[in-house]
């Protein structure tokens, strides 16, 4: 920079020209390397008494330098994860905006977590006129519903290694196309024949069953550590709102274009968010064309490397040789229990139990889920906030699971106390806002411990999990025809929730286990 270079030739800068003081003389001709091109692009004009000024200020040279670049130039705003929120990094520079990429991978994340939810949540509310229209009992209600866990425990163990291995970008895009077609395809399947449609069922699974995976695994390659679990908060809620939005929506388009033309409706959203992703978001940061320099930075310096070099996967011997592993799977199958009996029966639940009709039960089932997307954000910035605190990370994964597993068990052991639909799902909100602070706790459990693999061990472990979906969903069927009464079940599935939260608490861990 000519000003400083100006100013150290002619010594209007006479306290810096003496010997104690012979590093911060130094410290102005790097400077004046390191933001020359800077300065001139941003046109700020720098005087010998300025540079004056700023020696005597008591001030470093590079912080007087900021402030005053920060005076002579557009604002910038920059928040970043924990309370303060992702996406909201914007930098105005010269009249335009310019929004982070991480705000932009989140965005997208988030929404293609709606639409994998929403697609689900379809066939939870368009199985009660199906049902009435081919005569399907409560027992292969249940097993319809599982249907698509079939695929899904298959592609959730396969799928953390597809993303592992090949990005999660591509991984992501396939997936999203294939359950987009399935979708479409399941009104003309359940015309067709119950073969069919447990077919097209089974491949819709098949497809969302590496979604959860590639999340797991894309994420942490775009946000640090301290904002991880906010990250995975806003992917969450957007999945939890697409649980909302299709509840509302999916009988009052129902109700407009048929059964057919709401599954067509909703496949056609996959398709089109599709061609942004492939379009706009990048596998890798230092993939981007857009990232600026600071990002790239940012994000490198907050990732959690493993030491090793070798690329070999640890043997399953091995991965269930640790307790702390089992902490997780416990955690994953206790939390997919619960979770795919809310969401699977709640619309069947509100029929059956307090009569009314579909579109009062969509409401009475969205009301949950859309507090479930905000709790599930604000139980990520929490955490993120208490690690960049000082408090230990296993000490917070305790805490946040601790809450997701207590709360919506004891939520759950009062419905039988409610009396009303309005009672009933101010219960079902709780049990649902609380148990969304896992997504804080065992979910980002395993980024912890073996972030080199964490989509392929989160893929294993949900697979596991699974398979206790499968057996909650028909299992809720068989015991609604038996005996009547869906409190025994959701008896049951409180004392699982009380259970695994002091298994959790004794063996869980947030060191890094395989590197």
């Amino acid at each position: 920079m000519a000003a400083i270079s100006r100013c150290l030739a002619n010594g209007s800068l006479s306290p810096l020209s003496s010997p104690t003081n012979k590093h911060l003389r130094s410290r102005l001709r790097i400077l004046s390397s390191a933001v020359r091109s800077s300065v001139d692009s941003n046109k700020i004009n720098l005087s010998c008494s300025d540079l004056s000024k700023w020696n005597s200020s008591g001030l470093s040279i590079d912080e007087r330098w900021r402030e005053r670049r920060r005076d002579e130039t557009a604002g910038v705003v920059q928040c970043s994860a924990g309370l303060e929120g992702i996406g909201e990094r914007v930098a105005r520079q010269r009249g335009g905006v310019a929004i982070s990429e991480r705000a932009k991978v989140v965005a997208m994340m988030a929404l293609v977590m709606l639409l994998c939810n929403a697609d689900r949540v379809v066939m939870s509310v368009a199985v009660v006129p199906l049902a009435a229209q081919y005569g399907w009992s409560s027992s292969f209600v249940g097993i319809v519903q599982s249907s698509f866990l079939w695929g899904y425990v298959i592609s959730s163990m396969v799928g953390g290694t597809l993303a592992d291995r090949y990005g999660g970008k591509r991984v992501m895009a396939c997936a999203a196309a294939l359950w987009s077609l399935a979708t479409f395809l399941t009104p003309l399947a359940a015309h067709k024949s119950t073969a069919a449609l447990l077919a097209v069922r089974a491949l819709f699974g098949l497809a969302e069953g590496v979604a959860f995976p590639t999340m797991s695994t894309f994420l942490p390659r775009w946000f640090p550590t301290h904002e991880r679990a906010t990250a995975v908060g806003i992917s969450m809620a957007g999945f939890h709102l697409g649980n909302v939005i299709s509840f509302l929506a999916t009988p009052i388009i129902m109700s407009s274009i048929g059964i057919n033309g709401t599954f067509a409706f909703f496949a056609s959203l996959g398709y089109a968010w599709l061609c942004v992703w492939l379009l706009f978001i990048s596998n890798e940061p230092h993939d981007s064309p857009h990232i600026s320099q600071a990002e790239l930075e940012l994000i490198q310096a907050g990732r959690t490397e493993s030491k090793s070099k070798s690329n070999k996967f640890p043997s399953l011997k091995l991965l269930m040789s640790k307790i702390q592993m089992w902490a997780i799977v416990v955690a994953n199958v206790v939390n997919n229990w619960g979770y795919f009996v809310l969401l699977s029966w709640m619309p069947v639940y509100f029929k059956t139990v307090y009569d009314v009709n579909l579109k009062q039960a969509a409401w009475f089932s969205a009301i949950p889920w859309a507090v479930m997307a905000l709790s599930g954000y604000v139980a990520g910035a929490s955490a993120d906030f208490l690690i960049k605190s000082g408090f230990s990370v296993t000490l917070v994964r305790k805490i946040v699971q601790s809450i997701g597993f207590v709360g919506p068990g004891v939520a759950l052991l009062c419905l039988s106390f409610a009396k009303t639909p309005a009672v009933a799902a101010l219960l079902m909100t709780i049990a649902l806002s609380l148990s969304s602070f896992s997504q804080a706790g065992y979910f980002c459990n395993v980024q912890d411990v073996a972030p080199k693999y964490a989509g392929s061990l989160h893929g294993i472990t949900n697979g596991i999990g699974t398979v206790a979906a499968i057996i909650s969903t028909i299992g809720t069927g068989y015991f609604v025809q038996w005996l009547g009464s869906f409190q025994a079940f959701l008896t049951l599935t409180a004392v699982l929730y009380f259970s695994a939260t002091v298994f959790y608490n004794l063996y869980a861990t947030g060191d890094l286990i395989f590197s």
